[in-house]
Formats: structure tokens, sequence, C-alpha cells
């Protein structure tokens, strides 16, 4: 269906089947050239708003209970939230938030001048750039002084592989979410899946023999179905023991593979993530370490103490969710 514009601005209709056909997809929503693509409730890309109308960008994320530890079926529900038309705002729901992440880092290339924060994380950001800033050391010793600039090139080599960091990441949280989660649980979500598909094909023909059960049948088969076919709990192909096991042994093997051509890189190959390695550049700047070794023993402290209970902002959440765990799987060895 052609999508429908909600902001003042339109492009012409050539234009507009040009710009959606080439659109980046990133789940539910998609980036054109022109254009940012928008989903409804059932439809992916059902609206679109011009680029010269979006105010702002920004990820939500909503936290159910237990959701930090993958305690429960849902551990977070994601939202990419677009500012258009003078404060107006439309929010689209995502089943996973790497894709929410990936939208923004194309958008940051694609559209730099749109914000990518909301105006309340802004000045979040800002004091806490002025707390860290007050924590920094006027001046650091010769040995921090060399650590530091080790890291800053190790950050840097590292980004220039971002598809390596993401996919340790992903594995990392995959691997995290299985381990978490009991054996019991996939079977029993099986079970109930497959009850409630053969309740939905014995609905079906009751209803063409007009039973008067056949509606609960298949209310109850649809509502199983459903419910358990987007959870991630299904024991399937890819959501097994060896294949999450697999994915995160691989992405480390790729990840080890590359650092190869890094001399002395000053991390584990199972930690190799920017986020980490800027933390570690924090903790030597504000005194905290000396070396690169005392700077990881120090962000490893630091991930232990955060947890569900602690309130982050969304640049720390965003770090935190990426790398810790990766510690946890290893148990912070």
């Amino acid at each position: 269906m052609k999508p429908i514009p909600l902001g003042h601005e339109t492009l012409d209709p050539a234009g507009l089947t040009a710009d959606r056909k080439d659109c980046r997809r990133f789940g539910p929503c998609g980036a054109g050239k022109r254009a940012l693509y928008l989903n409804s409730f059932y439809l992916d890309c059902r609206y679109y708003i011009p680029y010269e109308e979006v105010e702002r960008v920004f990820k939500r994320v909503a936290m159910s209970a237990g959701g930090f530890s993958h305690r429960g079926v849902f551990a977070s529900i994601p939202y990419l939230v677009v500012e258009y038309g003078g404060g107006k705002q439309k929010q689209c729901n995502f089943k996973y938030e790497d894709q929410v992440d990936q939208l923004l880092e194309y958008l940051s290339k694609l559209r730099p001048s749109i914000p990518r924060v909301s105006r309340e994380g802004e000045a979040r950001l800002a004091k806490r750039e002025r707390e860290r800033a007050a924590r920094v050391l006027p001046e650091l010793t010769e040995q921090a002084d060399r650590s530091v600039r080790l890291l800053q090139k190790a950050e840097a080599y590292l980004e220039e592989r971002p598809d390596l960091t993401g996919e340790l990441s992903r594995s990392a949280r995959e691997k995290r979410a299985y381990l978490r989660s009991k054996p019991s649980y996939r079977y029993v979500a099986l079970a109930v899946t497959a009850a409630g598909l053969l309740a939905l094909i014995y609905g079906i023909y009751a209803l063409t023999q007009g039973a008067g059960t056949a509606l609960y049948f298949l209310l109850f088969g649809l509502a199983a179905l459903f419910m358990f076919s987007g959870a991630n709990v299904l024991p399937t192909s890819r959501n097994n023991r060896k294949a999450v096991m697999g994915r995160a042994e691989a992405a480390q093997g790729a990840m080890e593979a590359y650092l190869k051509e890094f001399p002395k890189f000053p991390l584990p190959p199972r930690y190799a993530h920017p986020a980490v390695l800027r933390r570690m550049r924090r903790a030597l700047e504000e005194g905290r370490a000396e070396s690169p070794e005392g700077a990881l023993e120090v962000v490893k402290r630091d991930l232990k103490a955060l947890n569900s209970s602690v309130e982050v902002d969304q640049e720390e959440y965003d770090e935190v969710m990426a790398i810790k765990p990766m510690f946890l799987n290893e148990d912070y060895q």
C-alpha cells in the first residue's frame, strides 16, 4: 500500500515509490534518502515523514520487572520515537532493540544534523559530561598517559569493524538470555504451542461442522500461537544450545583473528568492544587506575555494581547492555 504522510510535507508519487523501494529496512521501519518510513501497529513502513520535517529521532525503552536479568518473557520493549511538525510525536514499537540502534546509527551518517536523543536526554548528557570533566585529573602520570593513548588507538581499531563488535555483543546477549532461562520453559512453550495448533485445526474443523464450541478452540489456538511465536522461548534450529553457543564462539573467533593484526591489544578478544575501552580510558583519566590491566579491573567492579535497581541514563544503559553480558558469561574472568 502507498505510505501515508504524517506531516505537512509530501513527496511526489514517483519519488515516493522509488524512495520507499530503495529504503534501508530496520525491522518494521525504514530510512530512505528522502524520508523516514514508520510502522503502524499492524503494517511495516505504513507512514512516512520527509527529513525536512523530522525534528528529532531517539530510542525509548520500557523495562519490565526483572528485565535486566532476562528473567521475564519480555525483558524490555524498545521504541523509536520521531518528533516532527512542531512537537508531534510518532512512537514505533520494535521487537529487537538492536534494530533501533542500527537505524539511529544509519541516520547519524545519512542525516547527521538530526538530533538522536530526547531533549531531556540532552540535558542529562550535558550534566553527565560536566560531572565527568570535573573528575578528570588535570595531569596524568607518564604511565597513565601512555595507557590512555594505547586505549585510544585500540578503540579506533575496533571501530573500523563495527560488524565484529556488534556480533560479539549480540551473541553474548543471546547466550546470556539462553543460560538464564530454564530449559523446561522452552519445552512447556513448545507443548502449549503444539496444543494451540491442534486446537486451531480442530476449531476450523468444528466451525465447518457447525459445532458451538468451535470459536473457543479457535481463540485458544490463535492466542497460543501468537503468544509463543514472538517470545523467543521455543526451541528451534536457531534457538538451541548448540546454535547459541556456536554463534558466541564464532563471534569470539572472528574477533580473535582480527586482533592478531594489533600487537599487544589491551583486552582479551571476549571483551573487545569500544564501550569497554571507553570506560577503561575514563578510569585512567579519573586516576582510578594507572595501567590497562588496572583499568579493566575498575570496569569489572563498576559493572558488578550495576543491577536492575540502579537508575542510569540512556547512554549508560546502551553501554551496559552492550558489554555486561560478555562479562557475566565469563564470570568476570
